[in-house]
């Protein structure tokens, strides 16, 4: 695509950022973003909650405030009829709700198969927002939610776990991140993202590029939800996880002692994921105390003056 020449766009599409920033003035930009997919679950209501977190996590992530939203929606009407599609909406508009903002409106297709999500406009001062690559070297990285929920619906389809195995995944996807981006902003962030469908070592290689550094991902310290091993060797891995780690293989060096089915796990293909982010040391402490509530969040790693656009993985 082309780069836009509007010297008010303040991030486009050049580091794969999580939502675009157009400013308005010097006090004022709107923040952009939209985000929609096939069901991660069964259960209408909660798709609709999980993928309403999801589209509202790209205006966190940049730092910004979620002003209003529209639903996108693609469904197969004569076979699924119009009470599935109900609670889904339903489920979208109770997390805007809970984000303060309004649903105005949308649109909607027919399609084979269900598809949902949010466009979300934001607000933000020009001067704060938070990109991918702001990191800085001897930084620390914080990460706010658990690791895994790509495996773990993946065995819920295949019915190698039941309801009440997933229920926690489901309550994180549907969590909002907000709390996390207040934390991150009122303690000195210099870089941040959130991780989606292109896994946690992905998105920090994201970071790593747009930064022009290295980033080191401690793999004992990431927070993963319990049993990932063993459904792995079930066979629980979705497509996009395996392609993630093919192409993972390029800017990822590995510690010999990271086992195979850890570093899948790390590749594994995220929905509504939490925020990876980089602060200095004992920003990231005043952080992670402060969302030690949630009981999810972990210090992950660091920020290193290394090859550009590496990320290391450490046993």
């Amino acid at each position: 695509m082309p780069t836009p020449a509007d010297p008010n766009v303040l991030v486009g599409i050049a580091t794969n950022d999580d939502a675009g920033v157009y400013r308005l003035n010097d006090d004022l930009a709107l923040v952009q973003t939209v985000d929609f997919f096939t069901p991660v679950v069964d259960d209408p209501y909660d798709f609709g909650r999980i993928a309403a977190a999801n589209a509202l996590s790209d205006v966190y992530a940049m730092g910004g405030t979620p002003l209003s939203a529209l639903n996108i929606a693609a469904f197969p009407i004569e076979e699924l009829g119009t009470d599935v599609l109900t609670r889904i909406l339903e489920g979208g508009a109770a997390v805007a709700a809970e984000a303060g903002i309004p649903i105005l409106g949308g649109h909607t297709v027919k399609d084979a198969e269900p598809k949902y999500g949010l466009a979300v406009t934001g607000t933000i001062r020009p001067n704060r927002v938070v990109t991918n690559g702001g990191a800085r070297p001897g930084d620390t990285l914080l990460l706010t939610k658990t690791v895994g929920t790509g495996i773990l619906t993946t065995a819920r389809k295949r019915d190698r776990i039941d309801d009440d195995a997933l229920a926690s995944a489901v309550e994180q996807m549907a969590r909002l991140n907000a709390p996390a981006a207040r934390a991150m902003l009122a303690h000195g962030v210099h870089g941040a993202t959130d991780v989606t469908g292109y896994g946690l070592v992905g998105h920090a290689g994201e970071m790593a590029r747009a930064a022009g550094l290295a980033l080191a991902i401690d793999a004992a310290r990431v927070p993963l939800y319990p049993g990932l091993s063993e459904l792995i060797a079930d066979d629980c891995v979705p497509g996009g996880t395996r392609d993630n780690l093919a192409e993972h293989a390029r800017f990822t060096r590995y510690d010999d002692a990271v086992p195979e089915w850890l570093r899948i796990a790390l590749s594994d293909a995220q929905t509504s994921g939490g925020l990876l982010m980089a602060l200095p040391r004992a920003d990231a402490e005043a952080v992670l105390a402060e969302l030690a509530y949630l009981g999810t969040a972990a210090i992950i790693g660091d920020v290193l003056d290394g090859p550009a656009g590496t990320v290391f993985v450490r046993q």
